[in-house]
């Protein structure tokens, strides 16, 4: 039976966070740096998968896959198999990975070789985001150290297990967070999204078997190996086990990076944690898992923040990013923001998403111009619905389900807004 309530959270990955020095190897070590992979490397490659596995860690990229099961799927057999470290975080609200690398870079470079040992993959890449210059600065500094110390390359400290690690930089294009239009980007191609199946874990880079994994996702591996699997699956709650960074920005007051464990109530984490609204304004609307993830309201605010929870609310936990909109700013502004970038982003490759998200702007725009009837809102809600699940990726469902979902429940501020534009133009 799962608890009632959460324990309050002790934190693992940000932990002395902010401890001078700590994307040193020095420092690193000094706190008990790469412990956990020779422990790893010491154990069988299916004894590792069984540790994830035990633990129930779900992915902290968005889809919530289990990382143990993730692992398991690579076939085995006499051909190349790879790690690829998602490090674009491209989602709108989301920087979480961002602190991670900059200040505790070895602690990635740490799960990379415990995942690449479990995976059976010799060689491994971090695609990180083209704007994270200074991050891709200390990762580079802390793979030399990594290497020089005998952690990553050929017969890691002595063993028979080898993995290189190499450090790509993309160019900023949101569609590169999506694993297969990254895996297109990192052999040299335009990045676009890959027909699936094959999935990856078949048939990714370089046509051979490859674990995706994120950098939040891969950090975790080092303390469950060092916990046991079984006393990480404690922490949490039943399916969503562990704890998780969230990101809060918005209307809060106390904006940042959070560790929480899974199954906090939401109203802690916006309210105690982040400090809740600027003083006399009220949450209007939140984004549980970055811009993607379909809207809630206050009356929603004692969900607990776990990816059951937040799918049985009709929405998702996602990336892990909350984004608090307060009633100071109208409903049409955010979902005509939000709207306008993923059209911006969209890499074209599928009618749904290429016309629907340029067709969904122009419809705003509409609103905005006092242009539009409330029929128009109804054939806006229709389009979304034909978007979802219709394309190669899921570019075209993170505008459809947050803009239909603003639909649903601000329904009345839409036409509200309508009916003032008419009347000042009548004016």
């Amino acid at each position: 039976m799962p608890r009632a309530r959460p324990r309050a959270a002790t934190p693992i990955l940000l932990r002395d966070i902010d401890e001078p020095g700590l994307a040193t190897l020095e420092v690193y070590e000094r706190r008990g740096g790469y412990q956990a992979m020779r422990k790893a490397l010491a154990m069988d490659q299916a004894a590792v998968v069984a540790e994830l596995d035990a633990s129930g860690l779900r992915g902290r990229g968005g889809a919530g896959f289990p990382a143990g099961r993730k692992a398991a799927f690579l076939p085995q057999g006499d051909m190349d198999r790879y790690l690829v470290c998602n490090a674009d975080e491209s989602e709108p609200g989301t920087f979480k990975d961002r602190e991670l690398m900059a200040k505790n870079p070895h602690m990635l470079i740490e799960g990379i070789v415990i995942a690449a040992h479990a995976a059976g993959a010799s060689r491994a890449f971090i695609y990180i985001r083209g704007e994270y210059e200074q991050q891709a600065r200390v990762l580079d500094a802390a793979l030399a150290e990594a290497a020089a110390a005998g952690y990553i390359g050929e017969r890691i400290l002595g063993g028979s297990f080898s993995c290189s690690v190499v450090l790509h930089r993309g160019a900023g294009a949101y569609i590169c967070g999506e694993e297969t239009g990254l895996l297109d980007s990192l052999e040299g191609k335009r990045g676009n999204p890959r027909l699936k199946p094959p999935f990856p874990a078949v048939q990714g880079l370089y046509q051979g078997p490859t674990l995706i994994n994120n950098v939040e996702t891969l950090s975790t591996m080092p303390h469950i190996i060092a916990m046991g699997g079984a006393e990480y699956a404690k922490l949490g709650v039943s399916g969503s086990t562990g704890t998780k960074v969230v990101s809060v920005s918005g209307h809060v007051q106390r904006p940042g990076n959070y560790e929480i464990e899974l199954g906090t109530p939401s109203r802690e984490i916006i309210f105690d944690l982040a400090g809740g609204p600027p003083e006399g304004r009220q949450v209007k609307l939140w984004f549980p898992g970055g811009s993607s993830s379909p809207v809630l309201t206050a009356a929603d605010l004692d969900v607990p923040y776990d990816f059951d929870s937040l799918a049985k609310a009709g929405t998702m936990l996602g990336s892990g990013a909350i984004i608090v909109v307060d009633d100071s700013t109208p409903v049409l502004d955010v979902a005509l923001k939000l709207a306008k970038f993923y059209r911006h982003e969209s890499c074209g490759k599928c009618t749904p998403c290429r016309e629907g998200t340029n067709w969904t702007v122009r419809m705003l725009e509409r609103i905005d111009a006092g242009e539009a009837t409330p029929m128009d809102l109804d054939i806006m809600a229709s389009v979304q619905e034909h978007i979802i699940g219709n394309c190669l990726c899921v570019l075209g469902d993170a505008m459809a389900m947050p803009i239909g979902s603003m639909i649903a429940k601000f329904r009345d501020e839409f036409e509200a807004h309508m009916h003032s534009r008419q009347l000042a133009g009548a004016l």
